[in-house]
């Protein structure tokens, strides 16, 4: 599903875990990207890649900015995840909720023709059915949930109100070879990277820890044929998409099996164990494969064979960094 002209296209928050693959993905497939952060160009953005430095808390920053590039598209992916969030709420809430708000605001008054929102499993609270249905009682026990849900609510808004294409994918924890930006699903990833980095690691959660996983690759494409897919083929805005569901020792045992010489132990932090439990331990995306055709690519075990060269290739350039 790949639309049949080139687009322009805005990126926010593409300094992240997600941005730069995102971008490569759609530059790959001919679209004109801008990316935009508050942070200035990292290094990993290709050369030539227009970069943007965009605080979405000002709303004159953006307003500048989308007169400036005038995009087409929005892939709003600017915000402070679970765990940091939970350390700062105050900066949580005006980045996450204020600047979802400021983008929103943005699409509606240059007219930008589509927005994509990046959801989360922390939109859900405790005590829901196996697996989570996308229509269910939203309520989060995080300020990053909570700012999650009140972007759902107003993107829907803003859909009705104003006309502006808004589309989200609640997605569950990624990993990627990159080291992660503050998430409490951040124990996954790190069994890959500490586990070649030093040969063990410590995860901060229990071995019967299971949450929805998603390998990167996966969640980019499912954000880019959620944007391509015609608006009348969509039943819904808001879509759970899912992957794989792993207890944290089935992801260790998976990374030891691959690598005999890294052991990986567990020493559960009870603030981080907290929000773990409050999360759903599988998700229905059975809206999303019938609308738009979603359907993941790797199970853990793929995962796990695909990943490990990369973060082979990250831990070098991080020695060699240091």
């Amino acid at each position: 599903m790949i639309p049949t002209h080139r687009m322009k296209i805005l990126v926010t928050g593409a300094g992240g875990q997600v941005g730069l693959d995102l971008i490569r993905r759609l530059r790959g497939q001919g679209h004109e990207v801008h990316g935009s952060d508050v942070i200035e160009r990292p290094a990993g953005a290709d050369s030539d890649l227009p970069w943007h430095r965009l605080d979405v808390t000002d709303p004159a920053m953006i307003d500048a900015l989308l007169g400036e590039i005038k995009p087409e598209w929005i892939f709003h992916l600017a915000a402070l995840l679970s765990a940091r969030g939970e350390t700062r709420p105050q900066l949580a809430y005006a980045v996450n909720q204020t600047g979802t708000f400021n983008i929103l605001e943005g699409c509606r008054a240059h007219g930008v023709e589509r927005l994509l929102f990046t959801s989360t499993i922390a939109v859900f609270g405790p005590g829901l059915p196996s697996p989570v249905p996308d229509e269910v009682p939203l309520l989060p026990t995080t300020m990053y949930g909570i700012t999650k849900v009140s972007g759902e609510l107003l993107g829907a808004y803003y859909h009705r109100r104003y006309g502006v294409d808004f589309r989200a994918v609640r997605f569950p924890g990624l990993i990627s070879a990159t080291l992660p930006g503050g998430g409490t699903s951040d124990y996954a990833p790190l069994m890959y990277i500490e586990g070649l980095r030093s040969g063990s690691y410590e995860a901060f959660c229990r071995p019967d820890t299971r949450i929805p996983m998603m390998y990167m690759p996966d969640g980019i494409r499912a954000l880019a044929e959620l944007a391509a897919c015609p608006r009348e083929q969509l039943s819904r805005s808001v879509y759970n998409i899912a992957a794989f569901s792993p207890t944290a020792q089935e992801i260790a045992d998976s990374v030891m099996q691959a690598l005999p010489e890294v052991s990986i132990t567990f020493a559960p932090d009870p603030a981080r164990q907290a929000i773990l439990d409050s999360w759903p331990d599988a998700l229905d995306d059975s809206l999303a494969r019938a609308d738009w055709g979603w359907s993941p690519e790797y199970d853990l075990d793929q995962m796990t064979a695909a990943l490990l060269p990369e973060v082979k290739a990250l831990v070098r350039e991080i020695a060699t960094a240091t």
